[in-house]
């Protein structure tokens, strides 16, 4: 069952992540609530087109086992250069920041994972502003692919469901 609240999770993350950033000069810990909320969002991405995918998605904060599992199950994320090199260290700003008090991140890094996380998330198409992709046309064909019960509420929505059935529309 592909539920896009997981989408809608990931981008919220993500505006939590953005909006503490200016935050960082006065406390060390919003710099770690940064990192931590970015991984955040790169996980629960992957998991939300896994989970679109019909892929029983594990309970793991493993960035690249969900990078794996994406490849393998035809997963439609698209997973940016940036976001694959980093994996890794995406991964550590999860466990670390949340247990390791004495964790010291280097802020440019974050700045740098919080302008590539963006760059990951416009590639999937998740933005709140309608895809300049998704036109009327677009819109059409998706409905025919969808089952009937689903209502799109708003431009989110339909980016989100854009990205998820694009390869089946053509």
């Amino acid at each position: 069952m592909c539920d896009i609240r997981y989408f809608k999770a990931a981008y919220h993350n993500y505006e939590v992540a953005a909006r503490l950033m200016p935050f960082y000069q006065s406390d060390e810990l919003y710099l770690n609530d940064v990192a931590y909320n970015l991984q955040q969002c790169v996980e629960k991405t992957l998991k939300a087109f896994l989970e679109c995918k019909g892929v029983t998605v594990p309970q793991t904060h493993s960035v690249s086992k969900l990078i794996a599992m994406s490849g393998s199950n035809g997963s439609a994320a698209v997973i940016t250069d940036w976001i694959l090199d980093n994996q890794y260290e995406i991964e550590m700003w999860e466990s670390e920041t949340q247990y390791n008090f004495d964790v010291c991140l280097e802020a440019e890094r974050i700045r740098k994972g919080l302008d590539e996380v963006r760059i990951f998330l416009d590639a999937n198409h998740l933005k709140k502003a309608i895809d300049e992709e998704v036109t009327d046309e677009i819109k059409e064909k998706l409905l025919k692919k969808m089952p009937g019960n689903i209502e799109i509420r708003d431009d989110f929505e339909w980016n989100c469901y854009y990205a998820i059935f694009q390869k089946r529309i053509g």
